[in-house]
């Protein structure tokens, strides 16, 4: 099982102050950690200084600018000189903009520099700690090793392999069961998500993607599970449990307490129960403990019967 949501907490900078722990569960938009914003905040100063002189600039170049151009109308002025006051309007413009570009990228380094979570989940790891600098390129940490690691896993991914045979059978939006050994008695409800119509060319199996929700978060990722997809359903179908079944072919049936061998056809099976297409009616009653070493013809007792 996997995760349905994943992420990084992750920008350049040293860690300040983190809020959150391993296992905190946090709500989108929390702030979990902040970075060290002395030099950005210094940053921004000098980029509010040099917005404040590329207006005054791009002000008096358009002024210088609207006057050539009714002087130009006028032919009191040559061409030459109004090319070169536009082409001073058209720098002090463009400087004007690379200033208001810098400014927003200081102001986004900031805001980024308190670290909220882009969506509710569980802290995963805590990666770093306070006073940590957190620079890919001067080692000690990775790109893909940011302050905390989030996961959402309200709803969990489960990847599973079927066989040739059983692809065939399986469709996108079939309904499907979740079990898991801790909780052996529930059942978590999904649906198939994705199916692979290409086969793993060592294993020649076919990858299927199943989502479950898991709002009480009591499936875990990265755990394993039993997953039963609901291919068909026959609500007229004799089931019995797997345990009856001996070597694919037969069941003792029980008789006036004797067990009579039979021959069965099998349908639909999961790891608990089968389906007997032919060989079985419904009501009869099969052994389905001690089938190990049973005779046709032996005498049997039904457990809890009397004597």
């Amino acid at each position: 099982m996997s995760p349905f949501n994943d992420g990084e907490c992750y920008f350049p900078g040293k860690v300040a102050r983190i809020y959150v722990n391993e296992g905190d569960l946090v709500q989108k938009g929390q702030l979990l950690a902040e970075l060290d914003t002395r030099a950005l905040d210094l940053q921004l100063k000098q980029a509010e200084a040099a917005l404040a002189v590329a207006e005054a600039n791009r002000a008096d170049a358009q002024r210088n600018f609207e006057r050539m151009k009714r002087l130009i109308a006028e032919k009191a002025v040559s061409e030459q000189q109004y090319e070169k006051i536009k082409l001073a309007y058209d720098a002090a413009e463009a400087q004007w903009k690379q200033a208001q570009a810098s400014l927003n990228l200081v102001r986004h380094n900031l805001e980024v520099s308190k670290m909220k979570a882009p969506f509710s989940g569980v802290v995963a790891s805590r990666n770093a700690d306070v006073g940590d600098v957190i620079n890919p390129m001067m080692g000690g940490f990775s790109p893909n090793s940011g302050v905390l690691t989030l996961i959402d896993y309200s709803k969990v991914k489960i990847k599973i392999e079927v066989s040739q045979s059983d692809i065939v059978r399986i469709k996108k939006k079939q309904r499907a069961f979740v079990r898991i050994d801790t909780y052996p008695q529930r059942q978590f409800a999904g649906e198939v998500a994705i199916v692979n119509q290409t086969a793993d060319p060592l294993s020649k199996k076919f990858r299927v993607e199943v989502w479950a929700s898991n709002p009480e978060l009591l499936l875990k990722p990265n755990t394993f599970c039993q997953v039963i997809i609901e291919v068909n359903t026959h609500p007229e179908a004799i089931v019995v449990p797997q345990e009856a079944v001996v070597e694919d072919k037969y069941v003792f049936v029980i008789e006036n307490g004797v067990a009579h061998r039979r021959e069965v056809q099998l349908g639909l099976q999961n790891t608990e129960k089968v389906e007997i297409l032919s060989g079985l009616q419904p009501g009869e009653l099969v052994v389905v403990e001690g089938t190990l070493g049973l005779a046709d013809g032996a005498k049997v007792k039904i457990e809890g019967e009397r004597p």
